[in-house]
């Protein structure tokens, strides 16, 4: 029996994704209108962020599983390929699940 791997998995029709939060173990459900800081706030966790346009890096965290979908102005084309990290502000997922390193 084969599992799906839900940072594999393409994003839900509607917008919505996950995001795991490794050292926490706390799994967070995203909305469509919400961005992963707002959700991250909402949840009780502080992570440090400035401008919320994804222009500063303020917001910048590591990304350990699943594809980010970029939405900064801050990352290179080359940092924003290899996906490891993400601009929380504003970013999205391009998979089911985002695991990021909080």
């Amino acid at each position: 029996m084969s599992q799906t791997d839900p940072t594999q998995t393409p994003l839900a029709s509607d917008g919505s994704f996950e995001v795991h939060l490794q050292k926490s173990g706390q799994t967070l459900q995203i909305r469509p209108d919400q961005s992963i800081l707002q959700a991250l706030q909402e949840a009780g966790h502080e992570v440090p962020f400035s401008c919320s346009q994804g222009v500063c890096g303020t917001c910048l965290t590591p990304v350990l599983a699943g594809q980010p979908d970029h939405w900064d102005m801050y990352l290179t084309p080359e940092e924003q390929a290899q996906g490891n990290v993400i601009m929380v502000c504003c970013s999205r997922s391009q998979t089911a699940r985002l695991v990021l390193d909080l």
